[in-house]
């Protein structure tokens, strides 16, 4: 273990399945292909062709109220909306900062699990970082997450229900700024979204699919977010979705990843830079790399000229990634603290030197438990 961490608490293990058990969620219709939320309504004696209307209401018109659903027969609005769109989550706490065009929110699930989502509008996108599990299993320390623990897996449905109500928030002009569009999704919130791998995936067919199906989000402005599950890796490359990659590397070699990001026990560096260039081979998809910048612990020159030659090692070249280093959004009681401005600057200069496209990540809402997690431990 790295001198660094010496004398410190021992580490939590890696869970990769949630505990058993776990009652399921409502079934919702994102949880269903078109063909299945009418076969639904047909199991039920209800007319089939009103599941293409409900998937209208919720992803075309981003509507939730039955009262707005007016095409709907009275006699059966009810039934049909408890079948297919029952309630999946409540918003318990909202926080906002940067004028309110960042909207945090802490959502309690049916079985009382907590989760958060965070919408931040820019001046030319509106962006949700959502959470895809109930806590985590990969026990990252730096992170208030992993140090939670993982409770359970989300369902596709309560996946994708993040992004609707942060849809229907823009459009409403509830975001200040004006109504407008949502239109990039990242799964950086609460958990490893591909140890939920059959959720997430079904997530982004229902974000990428047209209405009534889906969302209709463009595939090349969602990002799912990984510690470095390298076999899931791979498996995604060949999905033929061209979603963005980013994978959280936070450390250039194995010593000091295996204790900041634990999964590297299992999958080293140099496993995990080949499973993401294997992604970019085979997508198209110029892959990002993130690390959130450590005071003392990853934040050293030579980390960075290392993260360079790393990255570019064996012929790959430089221009199959991009760098977004981020200033660490501190965890009060952590041992981790975030690095000084000018060491920052340094780490950034040393890769742009290297040739390698670098971009220092804005971190929004430094002011209101930015860091995923927080606010669900505060309660």
């Amino acid at each position: 273990m790295s001198d660094q961490f010496d004398a410190q608490p021992r580490p939590l293990p890696l869970v990769f399945a949630e505990p058993r058990g776990r009652k399921k969620p409502p079934r919702h219709l994102a949880d269903l292909t078109e063909a299945e939320r009418k076969d639904l309504l047909v199991e039920m004696g209800l007319p089939g062709f009103r599941a293409k209307q409900l998937g209208m209401h919720y992803f075309g018109r981003l509507v939730h109220d039955p009262a707005e659903m007016t095409d709907l027969p009275a006699a059966q609005r009810a039934d049909l909306v408890g079948a297919l769109l029952p309630d999946l989550m409540d918003p318990i706490r909202q926080q906002s900062a940067d004028k309110g065009k960042t909207v945090k929110t802490l959502w309690k699930l049916f079985d009382g699990s907590l989760v958060e989502s965070v919408l931040m509008r820019y001046k030319d996108r509106a962006t949700i970082c959502i959470s895809s599990q109930a806590g985590c299993g990969m026990a990252c320390p730096f992170c208030a997450t992993g140090q939670g623990g993982l409770q359970r897996n989300m369902s596709t449905a309560e996946i994708v229900h993040q992004v609707v109500v942060g849809a229907r928030a823009m459009a409403n002009g509830d975001v200040a700024g004006g109504p407008g569009r949502l239109s990039n999704v990242v799964f950086m919130g609460m958990g490893e979204p591909l140890a939920n791998y059959k959720a997430t995936l079904g997530a982004v067919r229902r974000l990428t699919e047209p209405a009534p199906s889906g969302l209709g989000l463009s595939a090349r402005h969602v990002t799912v977010s990984t510690v470095g599950l390298v076999p899931r890796i791979k498996q995604l490359a060949d999905e033929g979705i061209p979603v963005t990659l980013a994978l959280s590397l936070h450390a250039p070699d194995d010593e000091l990843r295996n204790d900041l990001v634990p999964i590297n026990t299992r999958f080293s560096v140099a496993e995990t830079v080949d499973a993401a260039y294997e992604y970019f081979a085979k997508t198209g998809r110029r892959v990002s790399i993130e690390y959130a910048l450590m005071r003392d612990i990853n934040d050293q020159g030579w980390r960075a000229d290392l993260l360079a030659d790393v990255l570019s090692a064996d012929g790959r070249g430089t221009g199959w990634v991009h760098i977004n280093p981020i200033p660490l959004n501190e965890v009060k009681g952590s041992r981790f603290t975030r690095s000084r401005e000018e060491d920052m600057d340094e780490f950034v200069r040393r890769l742009e030197a290297k040739g390698i496209a670098t971009t220092m990540r804005d971190t929004r809402g430094s002011e209101i438990d930015a860091a995923c997690g927080q606010l669900a431990a505060a309660e």
